[in-house]
């Protein structure tokens, strides 16, 4: 199976960047998607809402659902599931790619910040895993993704941001347990990473970093459209780097992905230089 036709996908954070770019790649497939974000009043600081990425969706040859929808907070997420599951008949695929980022020590962390990453990062995941899982359960080729990185105690990971890392890690710990407890379900549950930084909105965040230095979310997205047209049986519990998702795919040339070809390219966070 390689491609998305008339499967459903469930994604998080869609309205922009990786979540976006991971709706346009299965939109092209002819597959429904599902844009579960915050934004639906657009914002000048961050481009991007439910109703332009639903627009750009259908451009690209999908059926999308546009939803307000705060991952926080139960109702909204389990009225949006029944929605979804109304609206397209079932859900094949779910994306937690929702997230929150502050990169800044111990000292210099609200906790406010703190709050908002963990209940974005880890308790938005496991809710959204949880409420979409009594649909995947019926799918043919279920899958779980979520873009976490793979997790480590490595003390150089936790240094310069703890807060942060213990929220991103918490997204990876869903990926350990849900892999082991719905195996036998046939439900796939994966991780993605990207080995660069992609240039999204995110970046910002990172003092002195240069969008020339990056990737583009295309790569991300090729990425997951690999994993998620795998049968999930044999393929689960598994942290997996988009290039090398890619390259086991075929593909050579990783050129066409960086935003500036023949910059060099920066490595993401949590990924050691022998991965």
């Amino acid at each position: 199976m390689d491609t998305l036709s008339g499967k459903t996908l469930f994604i998080t954070g869609a309205s922009r960047g990786i979540g976006l770019a991971i709706a346009e790649r299965a939109a092209r497939d002819g597959a429904n998607i599902v844009i579960a974000a915050k934004s639906s009043v657009a914002n000048p600081k961050l481009p991007g809402t439910i109703h332009t990425a639903a627009a750009a969706v259908e451009a690209a040859g999908g059926r999308a659902l546009a939803l307000q929808v705060d991952i926080r907070e139960e109702a909204e997420v389990a009225a949006a599931v029944a929605r979804a599951v109304e609206t397209f008949g079932g859900i094949d695929i779910l994306v937690n790619n929702a997230s929150a980022i502050w990169l800044r020590g111990t000292l210099d962390t609200p906790m406010k910040r703190w709050d908002l990453m963990h209940q974005v990062n880890a308790r938005g995941t496991f809710l959204c895993s949880q409420a979409c899982l009594p649909y995947l359960r019926k799918a043919a080729n279920p899958h779980i993704l979520m873009l976490a990185p793979p997790p480590s105690l490595d003390p150089k990971w936790f240094g310069p941001h703890v807060a942060y890392t213990i929220a991103k890690y918490g997204m990876s710990l869903c990926v350990l347990g849900m892999a082991e407890e719905f195996r036998e379900d046939g439900i796939a549950v994966n991780a993605l990473w990207p080995r660069t930084l992609i240039a999204t909105d995110a970046l910002n965040m990172i003092p002195g970093v240069s969008m020339a230095n990056a990737r583009t979310p295309a790569i991300v997205a090729d990425a997951a459209h690999a994993i998620l047209t795998t049968p999930g049986r044999e393929c689960t519990g598994r942290f997996l780097i988009d290039d090398e998702v890619l390259e086991a795919a075929g593909i050579r040339d990783f050129d066409r992905y960086a935003v500036d070809p023949g910059q060099p390219l920066l490595p993401d966070l949590f990924l050691d230089a022998s991965r």
